[in-house]
Parts: C-alpha cells; sequence; structure tokens
C-alpha cells in the first residue's frame, strides 16, 4: 500500500528523520507510535505531501486516495450534516450534475454511479457518524461557528471517515473526545475496509485498533506485528531492563497486589479488584522511559488532614442562573481515589471547578476543610504559560519568599533541573509544558489533585510515569480522562456525571464500557435503513414503555427522598461529631461512640438507596433512550 524508502528530515539544522524505511501491509491498521518530538507529526506531512524530505520519497499505488485532517478545525455557516456529506467530493458532483444534466446517455452514467457508491445511504451514514462522535440531531443541524474549536475538530474527524479514503492517516484523534466518543470511534475503526495509519498515545486504544506498530525513535522505523502491548514485548527482548526499572515495576505489582489481596473478598470493591488483576496481568515494563530522566513526575505528599476532605449536601452549581448540575451528594477522603464519567458537555470541569471552589452551590451546601489545598489542572493552564520566560522565572513568582534551593527542587522533583530550568517555554515540548504546569500546581503539596484531561500532551511512556506518580501520591485524586488505561490504574471510585446529576457508578472501568456500548442502538440493514418495525409492535412497545416507566419515576423518587432524608440525618450527625455546642439537642446527649455508630447505619441506609435509585434510574433511561 505504502512505501518509506530511505526518508531523511532535517528542521532547523537538527536530523529528525534519518534513513527511515518501511512496507505499510495492505488494508492494515498500523499504529505509530515514537516519544514526544521523534517526528512523528514530521513524518506524516511527508506522507501528505505537506513537507518534502531532505532525501528518501514516499510511494503508493497510482490513485491511491489518502485522507488527512488539516490543521485548522472548518467554520462558517454549514452545518455538521452538510460538511460531513460534502466530504464524499465524487457524490457532491455526481448529485449536483445530476439536478442539471438532460443527456440521457450521461444521465444513466451518473446514476448507475451512484448506486455503485452506495450513494442513497449517505445521509443515514452520516448522521450515524456524526452521532458516534456526540452530535445530537439538533446539533447536527446547527452552524458551525456556534461551535468550540474542539467540537469542529471532531467535524473534521466525522468528515474524513465518511469519505473512505483508501490510506487513512490519523494523528491523535482521540484528543477532543470524551471516553464515549473514544469507544465508538475504536469500534468504527476496527471494520474499517482500508488501511488505516494512526498516531496515538492511549495504549488501550492502540491495542484494540491495530495489528502493527511502527516505532520510530533515534530516526528510525521499526515495524512490529501485533498491538502495543505485543509491541512492548518484542521491544522489550531487544533491550536489557536495568535494575531501577525492575524495582519501580516490582513496587507497582506489589502495590496491585496488595490492593487486590485487601478488596476481593469485599463486596463494594469486589469488581474494581477485579480490574486491578486484570491490569496486573497487562503490567508491561517501561523500556524508554526509564532511559530518560528528564521524564519524572514526583508529586509531593501532603500533611495529613482528618476527613472529610468535601461533603456535598443537595448542592447544584451552574453558570449564571442556570444550574448545569442539582442535588449533588459527594464525599471525599483523603484516600479517595475518584474517576469521573460521562460524555462531555454533561458536566464533569463545572463539577470539578465547584471542587476547585472556583464555582460556588447555588444551592444547597458544600463543605470543605479549612485547612485543605487543592491542585487542579486543566488544558488552558498548559496553555496560557509565558512562553518568552523560563520554568525558573514561573516557579520564582509563584514561590514568593521561597529559597531558590527550594525552587529549584520543586522543578527537579518533574525534570526541570539544570539547563531545563532556564530554557525558554516556548522551547519546550507540549509534554514539558504539562510537566512544567503540574509541577506550578504541586508547589504546596496539595492535599487534593484535580486533573482535568492531564494526559493529552504525553507519549505512552511519560503517561506510564504520571501513572506510577499518581498511585505513589498520598493525598485524594479527582481525576477526567479518555484514558481509560490511566483510569483503570490509578482510580477507586467511579463517579458518573450524567442527567444533570453526578452518582456513584458500582463497577468498574469494564462495566462502564459494556454499560455505554449496551446503550447504543442496534446496528442498521446494510442498505443503512432501520430494521422494519411494524406499526401495532410499536404502538404495543410504546404503551409497555409507559406502564413500565411509571412504576420506575416512583421508584427513582422513593428513592431521591430516601436519600434526601438519610443525608441531612448524616450532616446533623456529622455535626454534633465536630460542634456539639450548634447540634441537634438529641444528638448533642450521645457519646461519641453511638454518634459513629448511628453515622454508620445511616451509611448503609444512603447506600441501599443509591442502590435502588441507580438500578431504578437505568432501568428508566433504557426504556426512554
Amino acid at each position: 500500500m505504502l512505501n518509506l524508502n530511505g526518508i531523511s528530515v532535517r528542521l532547523g539544522g537538527r536530523a529528525i528523520i534519518q534513513d527511515a524505511t518501511a512496507k505499510l501491509p495492505p488494508g492494515g491498521r498500523i499504529g505509530l507510535v515514537g516519544r514526544n518530538g521523534a517526528g512523528k507529526s514530521t513524518l506524516i506531512r511527508v506522507m501528505t505531501g505537506l513537507l518534502e524530505a531532505d532525501a528518501g520519497d514516499v510511494s503508493m499505488p497510482r490513485g491511491t486516495r489518502l485522507g488527512y485532517i488539516a490543521q485548522e478545525a472548518p467554520g462558517g455557516d454549514a452545518t455538521p450534516f452538510e460538511t460531513v456529506l460534502a466530504a464524499d467530493v465524487e457524490r457532491a458532483a455526481l448529485t449536483a450534475e445530476s439536478e442539471t444534466c438532460t443527456e440521457p446517455h450521461r444521465l444513466a452514467e451518473i446514476h448507475e454511479r451512484l448506486l455503485a457508491i452506495d450513494a442513497h445511504s449517505a445521509p443515514s451514514r452520516a448522521a450515524r457518524i456524526l452521532a458516534g462522535l456526540g452530535f445530537d440531531e439538533d446539533a447536527q443541524h446547527r452552524p458551525l461557528d456556534s461551535f468550540s474549536g474542539g467540537w469542529r475538530m471532531r467535524v473534521a474527524l466525522a468528515a474524513l471517515l465518511f469519505s473512505q479514503p483508501d490510506l487513512l492517516l490519523l494523528d491523535e484523534p482521540s484528543n477532543h473526545l470524551d471516553l464515549e466518543a473514544v469507544l465508538w470511534l475504536e469500534d468504527f475503526l476496527k471494520s474499517y475496509p482500508a488501511t488505516i495509519l494512526l498516531v496515538s498515545h492511549e495504549r488501550d486504544f492502540l491495542n484494540n485498533v491495530v495489528d502493527h506498530i511502527l516505532h520510530l525513535s533515534g530516526g528510525m522505523l521499526t515495524l512490529y506485528p501485533g498491538g502495543y502491548d505485543a509491541f512492548e514485548r518484542q521491544r522489550a527482548e531487544r533491550q536489557a531492563q536495568i535494575a531501577s526499572a525492575r524495582a519501580k515495576q516490582q513496587a507497582e505489582r506489589e502495590r496491585l497486589q496488595d490492593y487486590i489481596a485487601r478488596n476481593s473478598a469485599r463486596a463494594s470493591t469486589a469488581k474494581q479488584a477485579q480490574s486491578r488483576a486484570k491490569a496486573l496481568a497487562r503490567l508491561q515494563p517501561i523500556a524508554e522511559l526509564i532511559d530518560d530522566p528528564s521524564l519524572s513526575f514526583d508529586f509531593p505528599d501532603p500533611d495529613a488532614l482528618r476527613p472529610p476532605l468535601i461533603t456535598l449536601d443537595l448542592a447544584a452549581v451552574g453558570y449564571g442562573e442556570v444550574p448545569v448540575l442539582s442535588r449533588l451528594n459527594l464525599r471525599i477522603d483523603p484516600d479517595d481515589r475518584i474517576a469521573l464519567l460521562g460524555r462531555n458537555g454533561n458536566g464533569k470541569t463545572t463539577l470539578a471547578r465547584l471542587l476547585a471552589a472556583q464555582l460556588q452551590p447555588m444551592d444547597g451546601a458544600m463543605h470543605a476543610s479549612a485547612r485543605m489545598r487543592v491542585g487542579y489542572f486543566t488544558q488552558y493552564q498548559v496553555e496560557e504559560l509565558d512562553r518568552s520566560e523560563t520554568p525558573l522565572q514561573h516557579m520564582t513568582q509563584l514561590m514568593q519568599g521561597a529559597s531558590p534551593s527550594a525552587v529549584r527542587a520543586q522543578l527537579g522533583r518533574f525534570g526541570f533541573s539544570g539547563d531545563k530550568a532556564t530554557t525558554q517555554v516556548e522551547k519546550l515540548s507540549g509534554g514539558e509544558r504539562a510537566r512544567l504546569a503540574l509541577a506550578l500546581i504541586t508547589r504546596d503539596a496539595p492535599h487534593m489533585l484535580i486533573l482535568d484531561e492531564p494526559t493529552n500532551h504525553l507519549d505512552v511512556d511519560a503517561r506510564e510515569a504520571l501513572i506510577q506518580a499518581l498511585n505513589e501520591y498520598t493525598g485524594a485524586m479527582v481525576i477526567v480522562s479518555h484514558d481509560r488505561h490511566m483510569l483503570e490504574m490509578t482510580a477507586d471510585r467511579l463517579v458518573l456525571v450524567d442527567g444533570g446529576k453526578a452518582r456513584e457508578f458500582d463497577g468498574s472501568i469494564d462495566d462502564y464500557i459494556a454499560f455505554v456500548l449496551a446503550k447504543d442502538p442496534a446496528p442498521p440493514r446494510k442498505d443503512g435503513s432501520a430494521p422494519a418495525v411494524s406499526r401495532k409492535d410499536q404502538r404495543k412497545a410504546a404503551a409497555d414503555a409507559r406502564e413500565k416507566g411509571k412504576a420506575l419515576r416512583k421508584r427513582v423518587q422513593a428513592s431521591e427522598a430516601e436519600m434526601e432524608k438519610l443525608t441531612r440525618m448524616r450532616s446533623a450527625i456529622d455535626q454534633a461529631m465536630f460542634d456539639p455546642a450548634s447540634a441537634d439537642a438529641a444528638l448533642a446527649k450521645l457519646t461519641m461512640t453511638d454518634l459513629m455508630k448511628r453515622r454508620a447505619d445511616v451509611e448503609k441506609g444512603i447506600a441501599a438507596a443509591e442502590a435502588a435509585w441507580l438500578e431504578a434510574s437505568e432501568a428508566l433511561d433504557g426504556i426512554t433512550a
């Protein structure tokens, strides 16, 4: 399909790619991997003809249609649906010609070709692709200019997938997606009928999609069969593992084994323990990471605080006078590791901002420990770094009054020692800027880290280093990420943010993936139309759904009322435990032991009510979706 013959590229006087040679298998799904700065995007630009190589050439069969997303997001008055349909240039041209053509022979040719390319099913295919990437029916018909840059990049991806090129080039396609859209894209690419070359730093995505790994290292290319785990095993066979790498991995294994041993027998954590057992089985050696000491993450441990760090009691949060989330009941303790799940736009970032005290509750109550320090990471912090300044200047400004050695020590925790500390930000890679932002937010040893998509600029090895550092960190953590491997390895609690609510998700990441996929509708027929259903069956199904829905709504309302009553009771008990003088008179008379026993009973009641509410809500979602 595509041959790279001795490709060499020099940029700024430095050799980025040197005599890179590879033969990509036709119909293959190839993952292009390599460290940040290795030249992956440069190589793709050479393949597309956007950059001319200093030496070598790219060859492919004549007439090969190559598809690649431009860096600039589409815009204008056109809708996502119109933009995607227009991406099939041949269909658009033939359709336009058919409307004006009067010559019978040519008109017959046009309709024959439209039939051959299955043009009549194009609208339904376009709608399905957009829906898979998160656009509901209303969003598909809004002007592109009404969307953010990230959503417009999703439209560009949808248009590329719809056009079905013979060689599909994807450079970090999941960067603008949530986990649900990544799962859809993964499933779509598994059945893509032509050759795929994609750059990704997500281990699970690569394992589930690709059948070859093309490794770019030291300017050279090596093609390995299999997914990313298979590639790492083969690469590990070629490299001798140094003692420090073995020691760190053994420590990680022992941590997972300890977690599994302590939690397997408990019903509430058994699924998480099973997930960790799978993670342990998949744990692969970090081959290149240890060879580069600059790729380091070392979060300073905070001083101890009594639990809870934060409690939300029937809280609501939003913007202006419009709540995004309501009836929030959440408790975060110093040892909690929480992943926020749900589609983009459902309120994960809003909840994170509430926990970081960037937003105040509009209703209900939020109690936070007065001494608690929070480190909040977002992609905006990476983009807002002053490019003309150095890491040392950034850290010195934030650690005013600290000694130069203390400032240097904090930078050193994240690999900014020596010349790196005095290198201008504009000369740092995306991954280095992300590490700098993490260094800045943890300068005062926060008791809780809130991380909103922390991996977007990190390669696979750097992500593994971040996972290791987070698992060694002793504070609480709340994370939003579309990298399921990151979530699986770091989070013990899952909170689903959906439908204006945030509730505990009882299960593992694998259970959540199954939950998401189970909500997808049955696939359409091969001709693009939906399976036929009689009107009688439709009426009967609608009536059954209405009756079932009434009963489920009553169960939901009853569970909500029970949770509200028990939550208030828990707040009153907490008040009696921590400030007896202002507590309810009856509770103030109880001993601390009695209060603790009563609180434990209330917690069990809340858990039972939440389980009943979740079961009824999911069943209701299933019949109303």
